[in-house]
């Protein structure tokens, strides 16, 4: 119904949108990382909605799974509550259902139909109008996202391994397939073999005697050969990906994973040309693997493409689906200032909207040792600047969610915790390293900061249960696109902003898109440049002589698809930037 959609916004920020948009045709992603954040929502929830909650506790067989699978099960009963009775409000009397209508985008026959309604008032043809918008209306998905890398293995009381079945990412998955959802998985973070394979075990996946996928999967991907890979290897195995959706390296929320100078435009373009192709040779394979499972298909499932990472304006959204064919084009960040659709507390959204641009940094704060985007101005940020004054850096570990470091310890701890940043700082002390050097080095350590308790934080603070003693300090990843954005909206001032029926961005100045993601490219690119030069490396000047090539060739390529008149200065003065880092890379040390 909508021709955007509401990606993953960390933990706790997007863990209950669907409760909040979903009944207005608007699809979003759910994090199912933390099945104690998971818990805890949906015993808040039983009690607002006066049902009965039965915990199911840490200790109890397959808890984790359970855990995801009951609260996905009570996020479809409620939203399936809150269409039925949206569809049974009348029309023309200021109700949620003329809102869904008011909400649509311009050019959707739902909503032409619906201000064409009253010209048939008085008329036989009303009900029957009436009854058609009716049943043409549907609830927006309630996707979930998986980290594929985060997967932890779990032990039992006496330390012995419970399983793979049981490690993080193969437990919420199977809590998902567990569910009565008919909706996505969203499968992020690198490719993950064993959670693959896991994806064969639940018949949900496949197609009924119909050829519908009751659950389906999206490719969370950052190019083409990416794509190509992943989607390769579950073909194979009899699954099929129905989306791809396409993420900026650099410009977008949470954590970055930056391309090796492929742009996003030529990204797009890629599967824009090869999309089909790639859809019939997956197909074969596809046909082949289901055939040995005795099941028949015999037509194309449907493959959608989606993209997200810094879009801004109703002309950017227009843009990537007319040009490109897009599907759906994901609006993050901006939707951190929608109270009616994300969780941030008071405090966080306040300094949100006084932010600037250097308030938003690409930082190494991520345990899970990718690059992550912070903001300056959360409380937790600062809470772990006085912990490094205080002579206490590091967070206590309760959740160990990203523990993935033995340098130290035979089990393994969470880089950012105390126990593992007291134990480096000393190492880093003893050694014999300049003084600058061991400064530098210690600032990177305690640069990581705890995502697991921050990020789910604000969710807590705003849903009024966070607990007594538990630490009160927020964690928050927005996209740098966010501090062009400096305002409260509600959820119809941003809709109307990105169907342009009004510009919340009016009189600001801000780069195109493509444009912004470029110059954060640059920036990156510089900071390698000069890591590189400072500690000289054949192989790293290789790669950085490839990145700046790729960068050069995708400048070229907006060249040639942008008219003159729109951001020719923008361009010159990139391509020159990245000639220089290009001259000085291939001159001889």
């Amino acid at each position: 119904m909508h021709q955007f959609h509401i990606p993953v916004l960390g933990l706790g920020y997007s863990i209950d949108t669907p409760l909040k948009v979903a009944r207005y045709g608007i699809s979003s992603v759910v994090s199912i990382v933390d099945d104690e954040l998971v818990e805890r929502m949906r015993k808040h929830y039983c009690k607002l909605n006066n049902q009965p909650f039965h915990p199911i506790h840490k200790k109890e067989e397959d808890s984790r799974a359970r855990r995801i699978t009951a609260y996905l099960n009570l996020l479809k009963q409620l939203v399936d509550e809150q269409f039925n009775q949206l569809k049974q409000q009348a029309i023309y009397e200021e109700s949620d259902l003329d809102r869904l209508f008011s909400l649509l985008p311009n050019d959707s026959s739902l909503k032409h139909g619906y201000e064409l309604l009253p010209e048939f008032t008085g008329k036989p043809q009303c009900a029957i109008f009436n009854a058609i918008l009716r049943d043409e209306i549907m609830p927006g998905d309630i996707d979930v996202n998986i980290m594929a890398k985060i997967d932890k293995m779990n032990y039992d009381e006496n330390g012995n391994f419970t399983g793979e079945e049981n490690t993080d990412a193969l437990a919420a998955l199977r809590g998902f397939a567990k569910s009565e959802l008919s909706s996505s998985v969203v499968l992020s973070a690198g490719l993950n073999q064993r959670l693959y394979s896991y994806l064969e075990s639940f018949a949900d996946f496949y197609p009924n005697e119909k050829g519908i996928l009751k659950k389906r999967i999206t490719l969370k991907v950052s190019d083409f050969r990416s794509a190509y890979i992943q989607a390769k290897l579950l073909a194979k195995r009899g699954l099929w990906v129905s989306e791809f959706r396409v993420e900026s390296g650099l410009n977008c929320g949470g954590h970055a994973f930056a391309t090796d100078g492929l742009l996003l435009g030529p990204i797009l373009e890629e599967f824009k040309q090869k999309r089909k192709a790639l859809a019939d040779e997956l197909f074969g394979m596809y046909q082949i693997a289901l055939a040995a499972k005795n099941i028949q298909v015999n037509k194309i499932p449907t493959q959608r493409l989606s993209a997200q990472g810094g879009v801004g304006t109703a002309e950017e959204q227009q843009l990537l689906r007319n040009y490109y064919g897009l599907d759906s084009v994901g609006w993050g960040s901006p939707f951190l200032l929608v109270p009616e659709a994300t969780n941030v507390d008071e405090d966080t959204l306040s300094h949100l909207t006084n932010a600037v641009e250097d308030n938003f940094y690409l930082s190494k704060a991520s345990p899970m040792g990718v690059l992550f985007y912070n903001f300056k101005g959360s409380s937790g940020e600062q809470q772990r600047l006085e912990r490094i004054a205080a002579g206490k850096p590091g967070s206590p570990c309760t959740k160990k969610l990203l523990v993935n470091n033995t340098e130290f310890t035979d089990e393994p701890i969470c880089t950012a915790s105390r126990q593992y940043q007291n134990l480096k700082i000393k190492q880093i002390k003893s050694s014999s390293l300049p003084e600058n050097e061991i400064q530098r080095q210690i600032n990177d350590v305690t640069e990581k900061i705890c995502l697991c308790e921050g990020l789910c934080t604000s969710a807590y603070i705003k849903s009024d249960i966070l607990k007594p003693r538990e630490n009160p300090t927020v964690v928050i990843c927005p996209g740098p696109n966010l501090a062009y954005f400096s305002g409260v909206y509600a959820l119809d001032e941003m809709i109307g902003h990105i169907y342009g029926r009004v510009d919340l961005l009016h009189g600001i100045k801000r780069p195109q898109v493509f444009i912004n993601e470029l110059n954060l490219y640059i920036d990156y690119l510089e900071k390698l440049v000069t890591s590189a030069l400072l500690n000289y490396d054949a192989k790293q000047i290789r790669y950085l002589i490839k990145f700046s090539v790729q960068l050069l060739e995708g400048i070229s390529y907006y060249k040639s698809i942008f008219s003159n008149k729109l951001i020719p200065d923008e361009l010159t003065k990139a391509k020159d930037a990245v000639s220089q880092l290009n001259e000085l890379l291939t001159q001889p040390c």
